[in-house]
């Protein structure tokens, strides 16, 4: 079994997650591809700096603009909503492998919710049918119960249920809310929406996971994609056929699996992200799997905004920052829309960075080209830790 170092497993995981080299894509085109080649972006509603979704994006595409996800989705129709590891934007090419998904989506939340509701479903697609793209806004009531799905309107409830059967898509965001069209008039004309296979599915499934992750475990897999069932079978099928190889990473207990392309080629990522900072989002595809980011990077990450204040350790909503390949800290932004003013809250340096003099200046621009991002002037940093790195960092902040 081939055997590769863990700088190796590191450097090409961040190669494949389009962290070593963002100047290459570029604008809106590169936003496509750029989720095109991750499998998916997950979107989030949290909005105390820029939603988590631009934040993947903008970490890897050089022009990044919040318009180019509004335009891809609604007006050239190359991306789509759907639940990959969450609720996602994903290439709308990959839709029909998840037409299975949207078949079997019958959770015990939704079963339960829809006996005796039949009606209230026919009448809210109806609606979309007759008067075109409508929002949850645009059906009147409301559900006087809070239950599982907190106290949603019935209507609002129903346009889940369509949505998640695969019978209404989300034609376009507006304010962030989402806007319902029948599937058959968001689909772009030509798709192919044949059902695959379960055979070619789960081969496809975890292609796209390791094209995207480099090496891999099966637990990886499956919770990257969200595969269903046991992937030992197809696996295997994809090892005996030469497409994937089964390696070991030096360090690590758990087999592993990489493209044999990218086992070829190993040699030539060695040495990716080299004299980059980048601030990474808590739903990052990087580090959205917690148990390999602290397998592969030796970094605990738990997004603390579930979590009482008084027992947060680094803060609301902290993002890990990426040094020369290593996760090396982080830090708790706010953005103070009204004046301008995106607020650090706390800065933590949690290893041990040789090249300090090289890493402050990196650190500083990418907290200034973040403020501007964020549709902020000035970066207010209250606290770091350790306290004695505060005054070189604030003095680069202020140049």
């Amino acid at each position: 079994m081939p055997k590769i170092s863990l700088h190796q497993a590191k450097a090409l995981n961040l190669h494949k997650q389009l962290l070593d080299d963002p100047a290459s894509l570029q604008g809106k085109e590169g936003t496509y591809q750029a989720i095109d080649h991750l499998g998916y972006v997950q979107i989030d509603t949290i909005n105390i700096i820029e939603r988590a979704h631009h934040l993947a994006l903008n970490a890897r595409v050089s022009g990044y603009r919040q318009q180019h996800l509004h335009q891809l989705q609604k007006d050239d129709r190359k991306i789509f909503e759907y639940w990959a590891h969450a609720a996602s934007y994903l290439p709308i090419k990959d839709y029909r492998y998840y037409i299975s998904h949207m078949q079997g989506r019958r959770s015990k939340y939704i079963s339960s919710w829809i006996k005796g509701k039949k009606h209230i479903i026919d009448r809210v697609k109806k609606r979309v049918a007759e008067e075109g793209p409508l929002s949850g806004g645009d059906f009147e009531g409301r559900n006087k119960r809070k239950g599982v799905w907190w106290d949603w309107k019935p209507e609002k409830m129903a346009l889940e249920v369509l949505f998640l059967r695969g019978e209404l898509m989300v034609s376009e965001r507006r304010n962030f809310q989402r806007i319902y069209d029948l599937t058959e008039r968001v689909l772009p004309p030509g798709l192919d929406i044949s059902l695959p296979g379960e055979r070619e599915e789960k081969h496809f499934f975890i292609k796209r996971a390791l094209g995207s992750m480099g090496p891999a475990s099966e637990g990886d897999i499956d919770k990257y994609m969200h595969v269903t069932g046991r992937l030992s079978k197809w696996l295997k099928e994809l090892e005996e056929s030469g497409e994937i190889v089964q390696i070991s990473i030096e360090g690590l207990p758990k087999k592993y699996y990489i493209l044999k392309e990218d086992l070829a080629g190993i040699d030539d990522t060695s040495e990716c992200a080299k004299h980059q900072v980048h601030l990474l989002s808590p739903f990052d595809n990087l580090i959205i799997l917690r148990n390999r980011t602290r397998e592969i990077f030796d970094f605990e990450y738990t997004l603390e905004c579930y979590v009482p204040a008084a027992k947060r350790k680094y803060g609301y909503f902290s993002l890990p920052i990426l040094w020369n390949g290593e996760l090396v800290g982080r830090l708790d932004p706010k953005a103070d829309r009204k004046n301008k003013l995106l607020i650090v809250n706390s800065l933590h340096i949690e290893k041990k960075i040789d090249d300090l003099e090289e890493f402050f200046p990196v650190l500083g621009t990418a907290l200034k080209e973040f403020a501007a991002f964020n549709k902020c002037q000035e970066v207010l940093l209250i606290k770091t830790y350790p306290a004695k790195y505060g005054r070189n960092i604030k003095s680069l902040l202020k140049r």
